[in-house]
């Protein structure tokens, strides 16, 4: 099988909304007068993001997954997508399955792959992805306001605890690893959070590398701080029962591999945002409040400081 056939049976899909898609030098995309492109670029490479024997299939939906998660933190529409991938070898049966999960979570998104490139070498998964806002809807980390509410959507710290569990730094049983597991391999992009946060949230991060450094970006761009309350962390039962050890703190205030939002918005529109949670049946927990200063404090439910020795996951440290 050539390159050329290993696109055009994997990687080959209809683009109607796109001028021109995969199949020439560049794709051609066609945005209205009224919005603005939101591009964002995420890497996936074998040994540093996964495990080289991952399930195919879930690493196809992981590998567009961290991508829309970008969009949905900038609360824009996502539209189209390219993949740069190496490849070891064209193993078809990989590729069916890897191509497969890919384009499920395309085609629940309404994404586009309009092309790529492929070449042999040590796995390596690359997507660029394109989506739609106005610059007035377009939420950004610089916007936290003093007196703004953090929230958080879904559950934090599974998906670091899972990973922790395959490291070998904690033993889960069986039942706890499948009910972590899916956070790691197969995260939900909030996509229709990101839409609905428009005119309402006034900063909006993704979960990528644990929440102490995420909204420390918004803290930074902003020039604010925030006070956390650590008790009222939205924490699966499987993460809490491991609370008492030094690693289970870390995966619920460190651990990478959220994929959560984490958003400010004014305590005026606390109701509103429970009436959001409930029409996308999505947990919001409000977590703490943006202060005036620099950095993050996490206190306990006696509103002692906590200690915390890592604020989460940097690739060059």
């Amino acid at each position: 099988m050539t390159e050329f056939d290993l696109i055009r049976r994997y990687f080959t899909r209809a683009t109607p909304s796109a001028l021109l898609g995969v199949g020439d030098d560049a794709a051609l995309l066609k945005v209205s007068e009224d919005y603005v492109l939101a591009v964002s670029t995420d890497m996936l490479v074998s040994g540093t993001h996964f495990f080289p024997d991952a399930d195919p299939f879930l690493l196809g939906h992981k590998t567009l997954a961290v991508n829309l998660s970008d969009m949905a933190a900038m609360g824009a529409t996502p539209r189209w997508a390219t993949l740069a991938i190496a490849l070891p070898g064209a193993d078809e049966t990989w590729l069916e399955k890897f191509s497969a999960g890919f384009f499920a979570l395309a085609q629940q998104h309404g994404v586009e792959l309009v092309g790529g490139d492929t070449t042999r070498g040590p796995l390596n998964l690359c997507v660029t992805i394109f989506g739609e806002v106005t610059a007035q809807q377009a939420l950004r980390r610089s916007g936290a306001q003093l007196g703004d509410e953090v929230w958080v959507s879904g559950t934090l710290g599974d998906a670091a605890l899972a990973l922790a569990h395959l490291q070998g730094r904690i033993m889960l049983s069986a039942a706890e690893y499948a009910a972590c597991a899916p956070a790691l391999h197969q995260p939900q992009p909030r996509v229709a959070l990101g839409l609905a946060l428009h005119g309402i949230a006034n900063s909006a991060i993704d979960i990528s590398d644990g929440l102490l450094a995420d909204l420390g970006h918004i803290l930074d761009a902003s020039r604010l701080a925030a006070r956390l309350d650590f008790s009222a962390l939205p924490i699966s039962s499987v993460l809490r029962g491991h609370l008492q050890q030094p690693l289970g703190k870390q995966c619920a205030l460190s651990g990478g591999d959220d994929y959560e939002l984490c958003f400010t918005a004014p305590g005026a529109r606390h109701a509103e945002l429970l009436g959001i949670a409930a029409q996308l049946k999505l947990p919001l927990t409000c977590i703490g409040r943006i202060v005036a200063g620099l950095g993050c404090l996490v206190h306990d439910a006696a509103g002692d400081p906590l200690n915390v020795e890592a604020n989460g996951y940097d690739h060059f440290r």
